[in-house]
């Protein structure tokens, strides 16, 4: 995981050239870590990354959110695809 000179493809991808690297870096970890959950340990997952990313003063704006979802959409394959909308759709839902 400290592999910082190996990092995934949707980090080089035009889409989040302008999002800061220690941005980039949290989203990284947060994906890499999550990788292999089910939709329900996901999102026991998310929240407290959610709480250390303000901790640590990193907040996203929905264009730099959606860049990067959209990158590291473009760089999954049909199985991952399946898994972030079922989490993105589980999300927007919230409470409701």
């Amino acid at each position: 995981m400290n592999e910082n000179t190996l990092h995934p493809a949707w980090m080089d991808d035009e889409l989040v050239k302008d999002i800061a690297p220690e941005k980039l870096d949290f989203l990284g970890k947060m994906f890499s870590e999550g990788h292999g959950k089910n939709q329900k340990e996901m999102m026991a997952f998310l929240m407290p990354m959610m709480k250390k990313a303000k901790q640590e003063k990193l907040t996203f704006t929905p264009q730099e959110m959606n860049a990067a979802i959209a990158a590291i959409k473009k760089h999954s394959s049909e199985d991952e695809l399946q898994k972030i909308d079922q989490i993105l759709n589980k999300a927007k839902g919230g409470g409701k």
